[in-house]
């Protein structure tokens, strides 16, 4: 075998949203793509704001030399002076441009500092239902996920996670709002969160970083307001993109953004530079940089991702799902009537595609992705009510 073990294990591991976006495809070429309901993909369907395409116009046609070359590999310092501004007040801390670097995506922001952070065996709690790469992006850099389970509401269980620390504990790992389930954590449980891995760290004589994963910050509803982990502890780090909140998920911009006062700064900001580097990131894409640096108040219209979400939600109701109302991001995680693999083929059968929550590490559950046209998820009221018909006479 040329391949890696490890590799084919992987591909085994992860396939559960690909597999479903795949089979949809073929679907599709099969039944006609108004005839098939693809709910698998968190794939933003909203066009980026109008100003993208006038910045980067503007941009992209500017010949001056150096315009595409090297920069820092944190990124031009402009850019991330603008980011810290903007960054700071959502976190509700003083930030400079020495606190943030730009990288390519949050997954890249996510592989560095794990690059920074990890000695081989070094754990990093990641919370279930939990996003699957966080698996491989841990594993990438010699370290180990253990996961705890959120409660039943998919809230912070803050005594699950307590109970995970111990002395090779290197982080937690957190998502809010949270891809699958859509909840936001509150303020008052992160900041017990902050206390506890403070307390923690002093209890093994270590350091426990808390680490926030934010791409879905601006997609929230009923004017919440997702809280800042940087109130919390010192010992913080946000790792964000422009994916979502923008729709530019294919130009893969993202940064990282340290706590000012994180413990031994210095040495942080620069492994974390050089793990950008030595990566084979480099540098984030130099003209998105430019293209994002204008573009900090804006973002996509999220009220149609509301519209949507209530629409949904009428259409589960009807067909008698159970499932907690996302607060934020563009997902919804139904309870499945049946085995969650079994229920998504009764799905199939109606040409409607979700993703089995095993794949996020809960099974019991499917997710259903709402970045879709209204009239996808119309058009798949009536399949979803024979779908759940059809798994209640299979579990009597």
């Amino acid at each position: 075998m040329t391949i890696s073990s490890k590799m084919l294990f992987y591909a085994e591991k992860s396939s559960w949203i690909r597999k479903m976006f795949e089979q949809g495809a073929n679907m599709k070429a099969e039944f006609g793509s108004e005839n098939v309901f693809d709910f698998s993909l968190g794939n933003p369907d909203l066009p980026p704001p109008p100003r993208f395409g006038e910045i980067l116009q503007e941009l992209a046609g500017d010949d001056k030399p150096g315009q595409h070359a090297y920069m820092p590999n944190g990124g031009y310092p402009y850019v991330r002076q603008s980011l810290a501004a903007k960054l700071g007040a959502e976190q509700n801390v003083d930030l400079t441009q020495g606190d943030v670097l730009m990288t390519c995506g949050a997954a890249g922001g996510l592989n560095i500092v794990m690059k920074s952070l990890l000695d081989p065996g070094d754990e990093v709690i990641i919370l279930a239902p939990y996003f699957v790469e966080y698996n491989f992006y841990v594993d990438n850099h010699g370290g180990v996920t253990k996961t705890v389970a959120t409660d039943e509401e998919f809230n912070l269980d803050l005594k699950a996670i307590e109970a995970a620390i111990n002395e090779k504990t290197k982080a937690v790992l957190i998502n809010s709002p949270n891809n699958p389930t859509g909840q936001v954590y509150s303020q008052e449980s992160i900041e017990k969160l902050g206390m506890l891995l403070d307390a923690a760290g002093e209890k093994f004589c270590t350091t426990i970083y808390l680490i926030s994963d934010e791409p879905y910050r601006k997609i929230i509803f009923d004017d919440l307001v997702v809280p800042s982990i940087m109130t919390a502890t010192n010992n913080s780090i946000v790792v964000s993109s422009y994916s979502k909140d923008l729709s530019l998920p294919g130009e893969r911009i993202g940064f990282v953004a340290v706590h000012p006062e994180i413990l031994d700064k210095g040495a942080m900001i620069n492994a974390l530079t050089l793990a950008n580097r030595i990566l084979g990131f480099v540098n984030a894409p130099a003209l998105m940089q430019r293209v994002v640096e204008r573009l900090q108040d804006q973002s996509v219209d999220t009220t149609i991702y509301a519209r949507r979400r209530e629409l949904f939600c009428k259409i589960l109701d009807e067909a008698g799902f159970e499932y907690i109302k996302p607060k934020g991001a563009f997902y919804i995680f139904p309870k499945s009537p049946i085995d969650d693999v079994k229920f998504c083929s009764l799905l199939q059968e109606e040409k409607i595609l979700a993703v089995p929550g095993r794949g996020f590490g809960s099974p019991g559950y499917i997710r259903l992705a709402f970045c879709v046209d209204d009239s996808v998820i119309s058009g798949a009221a009536d399949g979803f009510k024979r779908a759940m018909v059809k798994a209640k006479e299979l579990a009597e």
